[in-house]
């Protein structure tokens, strides 16, 4: 049998216990009764949500791009756009949900396709600010890959201004980050962002 920590269970389970018994106090403090019947199990099922919605704290970012970094020649744009994306503003803890698109120029090594989603998940499961997680992913990509220069826009619906606040339905939040070339040279920024708003195939 392997155990995480004092505080997790065996890990078919996959919760903290102590979070489990705070979300318990959280639903007295609110006003609802956690023993009645649609609440006897909410305090686990809660816990074990947050284990996975918040996972991005245990990986490695390097380990999951150098897994599959290849030497090639191309020296063009790679775009990867429209990906979903889904995080725990970090002010509120609701969630807030959209798409990246993610380009880099390379230089000298390209990383598998199926990284770029992997290391926005990685951000993604953390409590984040949406302008943070887009520098993050830039900033991963450029210190690890070292390419010529790497490109992010990211659209976000946030709970906390659908749900509560201004609760404005239809807001959406755009932050882009933009490294070496595509910051440098209008030329390419330009291209990335016309790709961008390209119908899929």
């Amino acid at each position: 049998m392997v155990y995480l920590h004092s505080n997790y269970r065996h890990m078919s389970d996959n919760y903290n216990i102590d979070l489990a018994k705070n979300i318990k106090s959280v639903l007295t403090e609110i006003g609802e009764d956690p023993q009645r019947e649609g609440l006897i199990k909410t305090p686990e099922r809660v816990a074990k949500s947050m284990s996975f919605l918040t996972n991005g704290y245990k990986e490695n970012p390097s380990e999951i791009l150098t897994s599959a970094m290849f030497a090639e020649s191309y020296s063009q744009m790679v775009l990867v756009k429209d990906i979903e994306l889904y995080s725990l503003c970090e002010h509120h803890m609701l969630p807030f949900f959209g798409k990246a698109h993610v380009a880099y120029i390379p230089n000298g090594k390209i990383i598998g396709l199926s990284k770029i989603p992997r290391i926005i998940d990685h951000y993604s499961k953390r409590l984040q600010v949406q302008e943070r997680l887009t520098n993050q992913i830039a900033n991963t990509i450029q210190d690890i890959l070292q390419p010529k220069g790497v490109a992010v826009v990211m659209e976000g619906k946030h709970f906390c201004m659908l749900m509560r606040g201004v609760q404005k339905q239809n807001s959406v939040a755009t932050t882009s980050a933009m490294l070496g070339s595509f910051k440098e040279k209008d030329t390419t920024r330009n291209e990335f962002l016309n790709l961008v708003q390209t119908n899929n195939v």
